[in-house]
C-alpha cells in the first residue's frame, strides 16, 4: 500500500511537472512583486539634488554614501551635491544618505567630529554640530 501511494505521488509530481515552457513562463510572471522584471511606472522615477557639508578648517576625511560608498581625504570646509534618481521600488523601501566627517582640532584644542549637514533640493534635512558630544554623523532616508 505504501509503495503504491509513492508511486501515484511520483506520478503527480511528474505531471505537475511537464507543462510546455509557456506555461513556466507564466507561472514566472505569477510571483511575488519584487521578483517582476516589470520597469517602474512613469512618474514613479523621482531625482533629487543632494548637498552634503562638512564645517571645521584643515585637512580630515569624509566617508560619505550617495549612490555609493565613498572616502575622501578633503580640505575643509568642504562640500559634495549630486542628483540622485530613485525608481518607485527604492521609494518604497527607501535610501537612506549619510555624511560621516573624520575629526578636526576643536577651539579648546582637543579633536573631535566636524560639524556636518545634508540639504535635498535646497531644504536642510539634517545636520550635526560636531564636537566631542553628538551623533558624529548625518543621515537622512530618500522617499
Amino acid at each position: 500500500m505504501t509503495i503504491t501511494a509513492l508511486i501515484a505521488a511520483a506520478g503527480l509530481l511528474t505531471a505537475c511537472g511537464s507543462s510546455s515552457d509557456g506555461d513556466k513562463t507564466e507561472r514566472a510572471d505569477e510571483g511575488t512583486p519584487t521578483s517582476s522584471p516589470k520597469p517602474a511606472s512613469k512618474g514613479e522615477d523621482r531625482t533629487y539634488q543632494v548637498s552634503f557639508e562638512v564645517g571645521g578648517k584643515g585637512k580630515s576625511h569624509v566617508y560619505y554614501n550617495l549612490d555609493t560608498n565613498h572616502f575622501e581625504q578633503v580640505t575643509l570646509p568642504w562640500k559634495k551635491s549630486d542628483k540622485l534618481t530613485l525608481n518607485g521600488t527604492e521609494r518604497k523601501v527607501g535610501i537612506t544618505v549619510s555624511v560621516v566627517p573624520g575629526p578636526v582640532v576643536l577651539s579648546n584644542g582637543q579633536a573631535g567630529a566636524a560639524p556636518c549637514s545634508i540639504t535635498v533640493d535646497g531644504k536642510k534635512v539634517t545636520e550635526d554640530p560636531g564636537g566631542a558630544d553628538g551623533k558624529h554623523m548625518c543621515e537622512y532616508t530618500l522617499r
